[in-house]
């Protein structure tokens, strides 16, 4: 099975100040963390999408192996990001999607995804109960997924309305979402 590996990074990170893809942490942006662990995991293609301040993210990231895409509608929400990222995948079984804002998210949660996929499937993470990113969504899902993502919802509302299989990752990874300055500084135990 092919799984290709899909980095949601475009937001412009209005909670948080600034577009999170250009957040350091541990010496490194957060879009190259989160490119390099889907292509640690495996993952062919790696496609990042970008949108708010792209040029900037190009100028300061690594982005070494891995498909850059500009979303020119960011602004209208992750869902044409994942629209625009989807339609640059190309030829996959699955697609394993991640939001650059998820640091604690580990290869191992990523290959707990990426065990089920086949072109049927739909899967995402959870941490003790409560769902999460990653996201795996076969093939066969591409065309109903783009066709329903709009707004910040994403593939929410295909996700509810048809089975997903929930694999439980807190004992591996951490699916928390770093929203703002003050989520990123529990995260480092910094001030």
């Amino acid at each position: 099975m092919r799984v290709a590996g899909l980095l949601l990074a475009a937001g412009a990170g209005r909670r948080f100040g600034s577009p999170k893809a250009l957040v350091p942490l541990h010496g490194k942006l957060f879009v190259d963390s989160a490119a390099e662990l889907l292509r640690a995991a495996g993952c062919d293609p790696v496609v990042v999408v970008l949108g708010a301040q792209a040029a900037e993210v190009r100028r300061q990231a690594t982005l070494q192996g891995v498909t850059v895409v500009d979303n020119p509608h960011w602004a209208t929400g992750m869902g044409s990001s994942l629209r625009t990222g989807l339609h640059a995948v190309g030829t996959a079984d699955a697609v394993v999607v991640l939001p650059v804002d998820t640091p604690g998210v580990t290869v191992e949660a990523l290959h707990r995804l990426m065990a089920l996929a086949e072109p049927s499937v739909l899967a995402r993470a959870t941490y003790d109960g409560e769902i999460g990113h990653p996201v795996l969504i076969g093939s066969d899902h591409f065309a109903g997924v783009m066709a329903s993502a709009a707004g910040d919802q994403g593939a929410r509302d295909y996700l509810q309305s048809n089975t997903v299989r929930h694999v439980d990752c807190a004992d591996v990874a951490d699916g928390a979402d770093v929203d703002r300055p003050e989520d990123l500084r529990r995260r480092t135990g910094g001030a």
